[in-house]
């Protein structure tokens, strides 16, 4: 997946599309989910974006650090289109899953936001639906000298409550990315997500620790 420059948190280009014959536009959808975002966050404290070929551009805003010191990205541009069931003969312009993606990170990883745009961008070039329990494995490490390459997507609702849209696009979903290592991914493939995140719970984890070590599988 090829990437043009990706210059840390540049100055933003306005989100652009032109209108579907029904349902909101692609500018309005990213307005809104913004919109959505700094309501939840405040103002964001930076951003940065990054095109990949035969995708549309992909943004992710920098939120914090807050009181307790932690930082959270989320992308902006992947819910400007609908994802599409890589099945179907015709994708539907309007109708369809819509989401972005949140990560949570204690004092932050501003390196992450590039996997960040790839994750988000996935849909788009590989036609890929996301939705809570997928995996998205990286192929290497979240930021330099992370332990963890691949992520699971969580339930949405919780940081961020769904943005109803024009119908009749679908809601768009915030849904949080839980970092995983190579160990836990694999454990997640044979074993589902929901065994992996009560192995996370029953040893107290804290999933926004970038330094974290993998829990326990034996």
């Amino acid at each position: 997946m090829a990437a043009s420059d990706f210059p840390l948190f540049g100055d933003p280009s306005d989100p652009h599309g032109g209108h579907g014959p029904q349902g909101p536009s692609r500018a309005e959808v990213l307005a809104a989910v913004e919109a959505r975002l700094r309501t939840a966050f405040g103002e964001p404290g930076g951003r940065a974006g990054v095109t990949f070929l035969g995708a549309e551009k992909i943004e992710v805003l920098r939120f914090g650090p807050d009181a307790e010191g932690l930082v959270r990205y989320a992308t902006l541009g992947m819910a400007a289109a609908p994802m599409a069931d890589p099945t179907s003969a015709v994708a539907d312009p309007v109708r369809g899953p819509r989401v972005e993606l949140l990560l949570t990170l204690r004092g932050g990883r501003d390196e992450v936001l590039r996997a960040l745009a790839v994750f988000a961008a996935t849909p788009q070039v590989e036609g890929l639906v996301v939705a809570p329990g997928s995996s998205l494995d990286l192929g290497g490490p979240l930021w330099p000298g992370a332990p963890f390459t691949s992520v699971l997507a969580g339930e949405g609702g919780g940081l961020v409550e769904d943005l109803e849209l024009e119908e009749p696009a679908d809601p768009v979903r915030f849904l949080p990315l839980l970092p995983m290592t190579p160990n836990e991914a694999a454990h997640k493939r044979v074993h589902g997500a929901a065994e992996l995140q009560e192995r996370w719970l029953a040893h107290g984890t804290d999933l926004r620790d970038p330094d974290r070590r993998g829990v326990a599988l034996d």
